[in-house]
């Protein structure tokens, strides 16, 4: 059983703000160390980076430049990247950084035997100095640091020393809802920063047109504020999407991210300030709702990795449907409901690389997500003769993690194989 200290401590280290998709802001990062460890002028940039990373930056739109791809974040990183603003790195890309990628020799290569979540870039000057600098496991923990060949254990407790292992793997639902529950909501004001700052990327989408517009054209006709529950849950999805369609587009506002993503830190947030706004309740019920809609979506990433080929907006919209649950007075059974719910209906989603087509799945898990809460409160759900579904949440959630991490492996290398096959840069 986890003390409310752990889920706070836990809140305060993942939920933290990032400029654009995280996994380009991480490449820039580990270039940017590179470069303010490296003695003289850059000649050559080496990188090595994991098929998940390098599919998860091919098509997303970088801040500040019409730039793609995990070789220019690294030399945007290279150019000019202040390593303390850390993943809101991209948050102050010039035409000059843009014009210094631009020239830079860069080299790009697959690595073997690493985590989901790595990169590693090699810096080599003119003056024959070197320093490489890996991240891994988290998009901000620098994991190696090797300088003229000697490695730097201590260097990285100026910027950001690793984090430690979580300790998920044993949570369990009522626990979550046991902290939301009896936390001090004086200690929950920064949740309250994260789902404002996360709603006004959302509203500004939607009075302005990026990517796929998904958000904008479902929102179109909606009451807002919204007068039903049926308005509201759509209302929810649709700027949840539109918060997106912002971000993948590359919009220079920053984002509190979930699980390091954006997209999760808006879906897990602004539908549930949408949902509670409309009942009425109290900011302290909403935020505890977040506190379940945060950390659901926390351990469902601690069961499939933060990048694999299962989407991070199913996996987040499943902690969205749990805190809808909470905010409509369900109990423990009607969230098991939910997550069984959700389990069953959209599992095998897949994640073919941040772009704009990724508000379209967001949109989508959430709808679904209103619709597992609805059956949830008329005591619906499918049981463990269905499928992959389990006898509680917690079987359902074990079965998610088994699909994930071994029944998918060969599809993210095919999600892969056709992205590079398109001949997209990387």
């Amino acid at each position: 059983m986890k003390d409310n200290t752990f889920f706070l401590e836990l809140l305060r280290r993942e939920v933290i703000p990032a400029m654009g998709c995280t996994e380009p802001a991480a490449s820039a990062l580990a270039g940017a160390k590179a470069k303010e460890l490296l003695e003289g002028e850059v000649a050559k940039v080496k990188i090595s980076a994991s098929r998940d990373m390098v599919k998860n930056a091919m098509g997303v739109g970088i801040p500040g430049c019409t730039l793609k791809g995990i070789s220019a974040a690294v030399a945007l990183g290279v150019a000019g990247g202040d390593t303390s603003k850390k993943l809101s790195i991209l948050s102050s890309v010039t035409p000059k950084m843009v014009e210094y990628a631009s020239k830079l020799d860069t080299e790009l290569e697959l690595a073997k035997d690493v985590p989901s979540l790595y990169v590693e870039v090699t810096l080599e000057s003119r003056t024959g100095h070197s320093v490489s600098v890996a991240i891994s496991d988290e998009h901000d923990s620098f994991s190696r640091i090797v300088v003229d060949g000697r490695v730097k254990a201590d260097t990285t407790a100026s910027c950001h020393v690793k984090k430690t292992d979580t300790a998920l793997e044993d949570v369990e639902i009522s626990d979550i809802l046991g902290f939301a529950d009896s936390v001090d909501p004086s200690c929950l004001a920064f949740l309250r920063t994260a789902a404002d700052t996360n709603m006004a990327i959302a509203e500004y989408s939607i009075s302005h047109r990026f990517g796929l517009q998904v958000g904008r054209v479902m929102a179109d006709g909606l009451a807002y504020p919204p007068d039903t529950l049926d308005g509201a849950f759509r209302l929810g999805a649709a700027y949840a999407a539109a918060g997106s369609d912002a971000r993948m587009s590359g919009c220079p506002m920053p984002v509190y991210i979930n699980s390091g993503s954006g997209n999760q830190g808006i879906t897990v947030t602004v539908p549930v300030q949408i949902l509670g706004n409309y009942l009425g309740l109290p900011q302290e019920k909403i935020l505890r709702a977040i506190c379940v809609s945060e950390l659901v979506g926390l351990m469902l990433t601690e069961k499939k990795s933060r990048l694999s080929a299962l989407c991070g907006a199913f996996t987040a919209s499943i902690g969205t449907a749990c805190a809808y649950a909470y905010l409509l007075d369900g109990t423990k059974d009607t969230t098991d409901r939910v997550i069984n719910t959700m389990v069953a209906n959209l599992t095998g989603i897949i994640c073919d690389g941040a772009k704009n087509t990724c508000a379209l799945k967001i949109y989508s898990c959430l709808e679904a997500a209103s619709m597992a809460v609805k059956l949830a409160l008329n005591g619906r759900s499918p049981g463990e003769e269905c499928g992959i579904v389990g006898n509680d949440s917690q079987s359902s959630i074990s079965n998610l993690s088994v699909i994930s991490r071994e029944g998918m492996e060969e599809t993210d290398q095919a999600i892969y194989s056709i992205m590079v096959d398109k001949g997209r840069t990387c």
